[in-house]
């Protein structure tokens, strides 16, 4: 029988449809913590599953040729090719037995999120075109512009750092090379002379106790930090040299993949794990300000986290100013983000310096 393009196309997506568990590993990986809903989902029965199948199609079916191709795109890269908008009408409906969907709720439910209930348990990328718009009539429905929201306060993920708020930052604490590199701070004020975008803040990247490679200062709103990505720029960790021979080392940096993005927007500063583990991150902004022990926070791939809140900080007082700004002149706060591997008294490793490869976020507040 011959077969269109388009019917060729739908049946791919419906090929590469998130898993529910049971059928294979899941975007967003197999243990409950700190994220709103518990990664993964229960296995439909037959019967859904062919009532959900039946939906998909009809729905593609109805989606222009170059669309399908742009989920497609989109799906079969998981998100590691830089795919376009996919604009649709946002206030049609679907129905799912009992169950009414509005469309782009159905489309992330089928190709990221089995386990997705409500539209308020997402975030939209700032890299969308619906980013911050309201009500829109056409609303992007491609899945991967969207992440899933962390949900505070759970105890199931959250675990005490060893480190204290007040602690010197990890990077004069644990050696390694030194805050002399030229994409530094004592750039700002000659960016600024030239007419040119100063830094909001800089990136180092550690193993262990070593900084590998030179600080990388962050200009534009988002930034993707990766070790290996199909397409896109950003901070390519796997581009820096390292004399670290640990196999545990090497295996983490091997499972970093598509890393995480680091936005600025307008309440704070975000970070989406576009991996297929989990990270970490410890920040001031997270935790009670009167706390002498900051949580640590494991973040499931799929899952944004606002790792840094401006107006909190406002209220925040900088951690021993006096200790270290001869090495850090005029620096704000740090975030701290480890690959795979978590820290503090849940885990073996008390500091954050002891795991295998992590991040330090540090802002500037000129």
């Amino acid at each position: 029988m011959f077969r269109t393009k388009r019917s060729g196309l739908v049946r791919r997506l419906w090929r590469s449809r998130a898993p529910a568990e049971g059928d294979g590993d899941a975007d967003t990986g197999g243990a409950a913590g700190c994220c709103l809903g518990k990664p993964g989902a229960s296995k439909p029965n037959p019967g859904t599953e062919a009532e959900l199948k039946a939906l998909t199609y009809s729905i593609l079916k109805k989606i222009k040729e170059k669309q399908l191709e742009v989920l497609l795109q989109a799906v079969e890269s998981r998100g590691g090719a830089r795919s376009p908008c996919l604009l649709l009408p946002g206030k049609a409906d679907a129905r799912l037995g009992q169950q009414s969907f509005p469309l782009p709720l159905l489309l992330y439910k089928v190709f990221r999120w089995p386990d997705l209930r409500h539209s308020s348990e997402l975030k939209r990328l700032s890299c969308c075109e619906s980013y911050g718009k309201i009500n829109p009539d056409l609303v992007c429905c491609n899945p991967h512009h969207m992440s899933r929201l962390c949900e505070l306060g759970t105890t199931l993920s959250l675990c005490f750092s060893a480190d204290s708020p007040g602690s010197v930052p990890a990077s004069t604490e644990t050696g390694g090379t030194a805050y002399s590199a030229p994409m530094g701070f004592s750039d700002s004020l000659a960016l600024q002379e030239r007419g040119e975008q100063p830094h909001w803040c800089v990136v180092a990247y550690w193993e262990e106790k070593t900084r590998v490679g030179r600080l990388y200062s962050v200009q534009e709103p988002s930034l993707d930090i990766f070790y290996d990505l199909p397409q896109g720029t950003g901070f390519c960790l796997g581009q820096l040299a390292s004399d670290n021979k640990s196999q545990l080392v090497q295996m983490v940096r091997a499972k970093i993949g598509y890393g995480i993005q680091l936005s600025r927007e307008p309440d704070g500063v975000w970070v989406y794990n576009r991996s297929c583990y989990p990270i970490f991150i410890k920040s001031a902004t997270l935790d009670n300000p009167d706390s002498r022990t900051l949580l640590v926070h494991k973040v499931f791939p799929g899952f944004s986290i606002k790792a840094f809140d401006f107006e909190k900080a406002g209220s925040l007082q900088r951690p021993n100013d006096h200790e270290f700004s001869h090495q850090q002149p005029r620096t704000g706060f740090t975030v701290q983000i480890s690959f795979v591997k978590g820290w503090g008294q849940c885990y073996t490793r008390q500091f954050i310096s002891s795991c295998p490869c992590w991040l330090e976020v540090i802002f500037n507040n000129r």
